[in-house]
């Protein structure tokens, strides 16, 4: 990479938009560390050792920030602490149940000055057109919004560059996979079980994705009853 690429941090889940936005960035940027959140997630045990693998693979430091606080003291089934992750379209308001409040405000804030600490310029983060209106912290608004005030709050102004914006699911598919990523490698189920459950909302999405951008889905589900359909909007 040239002396003169953009250092960055990027915010690397282990599901199949983080490790496409991991790969992006190592073409584009200087990757100077990937970073994951152990949150007390239904997944987080199955998700992270996949974004450590990715960072391995290009000896890129990898790096878990655990928050207690969250799963001792948040709301959400997407926790270890709640219910059971509801079955269904991604985009059904059952989902509603799965959001973390402010999840990802709270990560793009610890990434800032984590990056701004390790001497990069910008953080990367896999938000694309597709994440739902029901994920507030998701919204173009929010991250434009969340982005002016990482760059007003470090000295050097960090910004959040979001490569995916204007790309959906299927996009990102498409593009991980002239990128060379191993999907099969990647981990999407909310549930969090020994297999991907194949009909919660985020396998749901994963699945459709990969149909939508006519590639074989490389994930071993517990089960592919067909998709549901996409919920009237009024």
């Amino acid at each position: 990479m040239a002396g003169d690429a953009t250092r960055v941090v990027v915010l690397l889940s282990g599901g199949m938009d983080s490790v496409a936005a991991f790969y992006e960035a190592h073409r584009k940027h200087c990757v100077v560390a990937c970073l994951s959140f152990d949150y007390g997630a239904k997944h987080n045990a199955r998700e992270i050792p996949f974004a450590r693998h990715h960072a391995e693979r290009f000896q890129v430091p990898h790096f878990t920030i655990p928050l207690e606080f969250v799963a001792r003291h948040f709301a959400s089934d997407l926790l270890e602490s709640g219910g059971e992750i509801p079955k269904g379209h991604y985009e059904e308001q059952s989902m509603k149940k799965t959001v973390v409040p402010f999840r990802n405000g709270i990560m793009m804030a610890i990434a800032a000055g984590f990056a701004e600490s390790q001497e990069a310029q910008a953080v990367v983060i896999a938000a694309h057109s597709g994440d739902h209106a029901i994920y507030p912290d998701c919204r173009e608004d929010f991250m434009r919004a969340m982005g002016d005030a990482v760059r007003l709050g470090t000295y050097v102004g960090i910004e959040i560059l979001r490569p995916f914006i204007a790309m959906s699911k299927a996009d990102i598919a498409r593009r991980g996979n002239e990128l060379g990523v191993d999907f099969a490698q990647t981990w999407s189920c909310y549930v969090g079980g020994e297999m991907q459950c194949g009909e919660c909302g985020t396998c749901v999405e994963r699945r459709e994705a990969f149909q939508l951008a006519d590639l074989t889905d490389p994930t071993i589900y517990m089960s592919t009853p067909p998709l549901p359909p996409r919920p009237a909007t009024h």
